[in-house]
């Protein structure tokens, strides 16, 4: 068994550690599947902390903002290092509840595998589908960790069933648990065939022992299936096993090249609470996830051109990283978490932020462990650091060698679903508001603030009560000062009911130079998940190429307020025609006509309203079902299936957003506090039209 290590004994000092020796992983689940806690355990047996923090007690070194701590729950991802068996590892724990999808979205867009937690008495549960499918879309290698196994109902097997039907995804147990929920002590090892005793004294390592003779002829058959399924996805293995017995070094390593094709996902447990399992999972860790030097190289493109660039992972490589997540620290400033994918970069060198165009220097580079800030001299290929200094840098750019540049993808991020209005109590913390609110507009890209000209208040958007109800403490706490809010309001959006054209004509002559500006373009519905479409079909020089911008900036302006204040959406827009005058014409001349034209042509087509529509997962006891579903019924709820599990149903239903708000107090009501729901944005819907001159009205 592979003991703690020093972290001082890696590597010589300023020698860089070797590629293949980092592991960059996020710990991502549903919420309340025991993520911080496992990760407060990884810490104390790698030796990183010497006391293990509790999430009950607010006393985890993860989650340090007095909110979570409170609360009992992570809001912000937090990044940590510490060393296993000779290997580094970067570790950033993610929210699991889905308000704060944000966090997970930036980790996983940057990290290179996952461990996913999962409830063992609950299996896949709805917040885990979704982590799951955001790491399917950066293609990220994982590892399950089945938690809780010493609780009443607790099934390796049912939560193997439940990953296999609901993610669709081929999972390979790696171990048999010995003993049942508050009686489980240990696992065998089916890769190496032995098992392992976890005692409750935690200085005592897990000890190894022979298998029980009454597991003996079950973790053979076991471990043969666990190997054909390995067989089944590598040719190498495959061979070796049809010729000869097969070494354990062999499998492990068959499993490691199909577990980063994304072929297999291995699957542990044990009990983060008790301190079970965390000795073999960290090995798993670093024996089955990918390295820096595992990953394709990084494509981004040249700066203004469409030519792809490749980066390597290598050290010798020009530098390039890329900024995921901005922090506004009270003591240090604005932090820069950067992932840095190829070359090495230093304190005091000159970098080109390729997103925006402009140079920036490297002030202090930190490697975070949480909220406690160790100060490094560089930063080299693989890393995960934080940097100060960065004045023109934010979520998403890229950070290159000014001779080598190069534009990696951006992070995408969900638009936001709820707002609410906000002023400051007393006048004179007006400016102080407005600050508070930059800066947390900067650290969360799914926060936005505008000011509302007809209401003459700032109106602040997040992805849900909780995401904004936490902002908002935040700005009393952090920024001292007092806000007053309004009702939660449901983010609507508009669309073109059809298709029409219209022409914008914006001329004025006062003696002078004047303006000449006139456009003619079409409007007509599209995907709803799209935006605004601009298409420039301008053919014999009516307009020149120069002022096509500032048209395109109208049409967008225009989009951004709608025909009753609310965004547009799944429009496209075709710019036919117009013309211009050699000496008046000018941008702005060419915006305002825009401008016009896309309103007129809107209000010709007509105009849809839009309400975000939610996917609800309910759980609940059956004898609660019928007075729920009359409830979401009068709710607008589109019922879609009723699931048994156990004891209880799973009622799964599409439901307005604006139906939702405060229902969390309704369903325990009727539940006797032993009902719970889970919402996730699903898709923008047309709203009845018995309801749309209502909130028209309301918002006039």
């Amino acid at each position: 068994m592979v003991t703690m290590l020093d972290k001082k004994q890696n590597t010589p000092l300023g020698t860089p550690i070797p590629l293949h020796r980092i592991r960059n992983i996020g710990i991502i689940a549903h919420i309340d599947a025991g993520k911080t806690t496992l990760t407060e355990r990884i810490l104390y047996f790698t030796g990183h902390s010497y006391k293990m923090g509790e999430v009950d007690e607010g006393t985890t070194v993860m989650d340090f903002m007095d909110q979570e701590r409170e609360r009992g729950i992570t809001i912000n991802s937090a990044a940590t290092t510490c060393y296993w068996k000779e290997a580094c590892i970067n570790i950033i724990d993610t929210p699991g509840h889905v308000d704060f999808t944000a966090e997970v979205e930036r980790s996983l867009r940057v990290l290179d595998g996952g461990m996913v937690i999962l409830d063992a008495t609950s299996g896949v549960e709805p917040q885990s589908e979704m982590v799951w499918h955001q790491a399917d879309k950066y293609h990220v290698p994982r590892i399950c960790f089945v938690n809780k196994m010493d609780r009443v109902g607790a099934s390796l097997d049912n939560t193997l069933t439940s990953i296999k039907e609901r993610l669709k995804a081929r999972a390979v147990s790696l171990q048999i648990p010995l003993g049942v929920e508050k009686d489980f002590w240990g696992v065998i090892d089916l890769i190496e065939l032995r098992a392992w005793r976890f005692d409750k004294d935690l200085e005592i390592p897990p000890r190894e022992l022979s298998i029980p003779p009454e597991w003996a002829e079950e973790a053979s058959r076991r471990r043969k299936e666990l190997i054909e399924a390995i067989c089944e996805e590598d040719e190498k293995l495959l061979t070796c096993y049809l010729e000869r017995e097969i070494e354990v070094e062999e499998i492990k390593a068959a499993l490691r090249r199909v577990v980063i094709r994304g072929r297999i996902v291995p699957v542990l447990c044990g009990s983060a609470l008790k301190n079970k399992g965390i000795h073999p999972l960290l090995d798993s860790i670093v024996d089955f996830l990918p390295a820096p030097s595992d990953i394709p190289p990084m494509q981004g493109y040249l700066p203004s051109s469409d030519r792809e660039v490749k980066r390597s992972p290598r050290y010798d490589e020009p530098f390039c990283a890329l900024v995921f997540k901005v922090v506004t620290d009270a003591f240090v400033g604005r932090l820069m978490y950067l992932r840095v994918y190829s070359g090495k970069v230093g304190v005091g060198e000159t970098v080109l932020n390729s997103t925006r165009g402009k140079r920036e220097r490297i002030g202090r580079l930190m490697r975070m462990h949480a909220n406690r800030r160790e100060e490094v001299e560089e930063a080299p290929c693989g890393d995960i650091v934080a940097v100060l200094g960065l004045r023109n840098t934010f979520t998403g750019d890229t950070l290159c060698d000014p001779h080598s540049p190069l534009v990696l993808e951006n992070i995408s991020f969900p638009s936001p679903l709820v707002s609410l209005s906000i002023e400051p109590k007393a006048k004179s913390d007006g400016a102080s508001l407005d600050e508070a609110l930059a800066k947390l507009a900067q650290e969360d890209p799914t926060f936005k603030v505008h000011y509302d000209e007809e209401t003459g208040q700032s109106i602040i958007q997040g992805m849900g009560e909780l995401h904004l109800e936490v902002l908002i403490e935040r700005i009393s706490r952090e920024f001292g000062v007092t806000a007053r809010v309004g009702k939660p309001r449901v983010f609507y959006h508009e669309t073109v009911a059809g298709k029409a054209d219209a022409e914008g004509r914006f001329i004025k002559q006062s003696g002078g130079r004047g303006q000449y500006g006139v456009v003619n373009l079409t409007v007509e519905s599209q995907n709803l998940d799209s935006g605004v479409m601009f298409e420039n079909h301008i053919k014999g020089g009516a307009i020149p190429l120069k002022f096509i911008p500032a048209i395109k900036e109208g049409v967008k302006e225009a989009a951004d307020t709608g025909l009753h204040g609310y965004p547009l959406i799944g429009v496209k827009v075709a710019l036919r025609d117009g013309s211009f005058h050699e000496v008046d014409s000018s941008e702005i001349a060419f915006k305002m006509a825009g401008s016009i034209a896309f309103r007129e042509a809107v209000k010709k087509a007509g105009v849809k309203l839009l309400e975000p529509v939610m996917k609800m997962v309910l759980t609940t006891p059956e004898e609660y079902l019928g007075n729920i579903i009359s409830d979401l019924q009068s709710r607008r709820a589109d019922i879609q299936s009723i699931e048994q599990s156990h004891d209880l149903r799973i009622l799964r239903s599409l439901i307005p957003l604006g139906e939702t708000f405060g229902y969390i107090n309704v369903l325990r009501s009727l539940s006797s506090g032993r009902a719970t729901c889970f919402l996730e944005f699903h898709r923008y819907c047309e709203v009845p039209s018995f309801l749309t001159q209502e909130i028209i009205s309301k918002r006039r």
